[in-house]
């Protein structure tokens, strides 16, 4: 597609970046490098990626969030991601689109994470105009109170990002290495995955979605398409990020820790 020209000079200028297929672990350690060590802003739209993956937020507990047993059985990769957020498995039916921006990329924009949430929201709502009952519910994207589009984010002094995972479709065998969490959104009422979820290929095409989305983000910023190899140029290469795959001694740990707690807790 065409991307669209800013009409207004004054919009900041955003480098484009249209991938399909690159791994999540990889775009999440060009992200993180992107937020520190760049000094530009930045939208990384990725279609799809390779493997069915599993990424947790910052502070995720394995134990508390994954049937760990089966993941370790069918050999289901973890990445404990630099942001905060819920935990998501990610497959080839998902779209990811980031946002990386330094403080000054929108005007009036306080850096925190509700305003940045509630501009994410205004942007989205000129991709889904007319199309179902698309809002913002708590920290979501959703269609009526089913969720289709997962958000998280990391706020430093002079930047943020703010990234989303959409579900444009999902394999229901998937969700069964999800744990229900414990610190939910209200509106989930207790749902399990497949009654609180819902697929946005039954809105839109998916290049709609994506086109949609660039040009979205065109009224919003002067964009510049720059392709993957380009990328290692607009930051310091020796930046050694923290988003890192789990070990399977980790996830057993993790077990074991869990197993511990539970045992002391009961022996009061």
């Amino acid at each position: 597609m065409v991307i669209p020209q800013a009409r207004n000079l004054h919009l900041s200028r955003m480098n484009l970046v249209r991938l399909k297929g690159l791994p999540i672990l990889q775009q999440l350690h060009i992200e993180e490098k992107l937020l520190r060590a760049s000094s530009e802003n930045w939208c990384i739209m990725n279609d799809g990626t390779n493997n069915p993956t599993i990424v947790m937020g910052v502070s995720g507990k394995p134990a508390e969030l994954l049937e760990i047993e089966s993941v370790l059985r069918d050999q289901v990769p973890v990445i404990r991601r630099f942001t905060g957020g819920g935990t998501v498995i990610v497959d080839q039916s998902t779209v990811f689109v980031t946002f990386i921006c330094g403080k000054d990329a929108i005007p009036g924009l306080q850096l925190y994470p509700r305003s940045i949430m509630s501009w994410s929201s205004l942007l989205y709502n000129k991709v889904f105009r007319g199309t179902g009952d698309f809002h913002l519910r708590e920290n979501d994207y959703v269609f009526g109170s089913q969720k289709f589009g997962g958000n998280a984010q990391s706020i430093t002094k002079n930047r943020w990002i703010h990234h989303t995972s959409f579900l444009w479709d999902y394999e229901v065998s998937n969700m069964a290495y999800l744990k229900n969490p414990k610190r939910a959104p209200e509106y989930r009422l207790a749902r399990d995955h497949l009654d609180f979820i819902c697929r946005l290929k039954d809105y839109m095409p998916r290049t709609i979605f994506i086109d949609k989305t660039v040009e979205a983000a065109g009224t919003e910023f002067s964009l510049r398409p720059i392709r993957l190899e380009g990328i290692e140029t607009h930051y310091e290469s020796e930046y050694r990020p923290s988003t890192s795959l789990l070990t399977e001694q980790e996830l057993k740990s993790d077990i074991a820790s869990e197993q511990e707690l539970k045992a002391a807790t009961a022996s009061l």
